[in-house]
């Protein structure tokens, strides 16, 4: 796991593992599995903890995000609606010209494969808008 910054204190990517056990009920098993499935589709991902305790994955600008609340965990993607969602992933912020969001409620399962796919698209998508891309190990991905 990587740190987006090299300040003191707690690592992004152990905030984030703390947020998960702090939950200790489905909601910290689900951030987790989605946490793998991000880190399982881009690799080079790097976690960031932003506005006062929301998980951020980034490459090359944000990913998306990953908010708990009481019913649901909420995966929004910073430029979803410039995604193609063959599967219907997304049920959430779907009026945004922006941002869309997937919520995940208590015993609901997310399409793994669908859901990377979405993932990799959002790299792609800010490795477009970035030209030549570099992965955070200096890396070169594109251009």
């Amino acid at each position: 796991m990587k740190k987006s910054d090299l300040g003191t204190g707690p690592s992004p990517s152990e905030l984030i593992s703390q947020r998960i056990a702090e939950l200790g009920d489905w909601r910290g098993e689900t951030l987790a599995r989605m946490r793998q499935l991000i880190q399982e589709a881009d690799p080079d991902v790097v976690e960031e903890w932003k506005w006062r305790g929301t998980p951020v994955w980034s490459h090359n600008g944000i990913l998306c995000t990953g908010e708990t609340y009481k019913d649901k965990v909420k995966l929004t993607f910073a430029k979803g609606a410039a995604l193609t969602d063959p599967s219907q992933l997304f049920n959430a912020s779907l009026d945004g010209h922006v941002r869309r969001a997937i919520d995940i409620l208590e015993g609901e399962a997310v399409d793994a494969a669908a859901f990377q796919a979405l993932l990799r698209q959002a790299v792609a998508l800010n490795a477009a808008a970035f030209g030549t891309v570099r992965s955070p190990r200096g890396k070169r991905l594109l251009g």
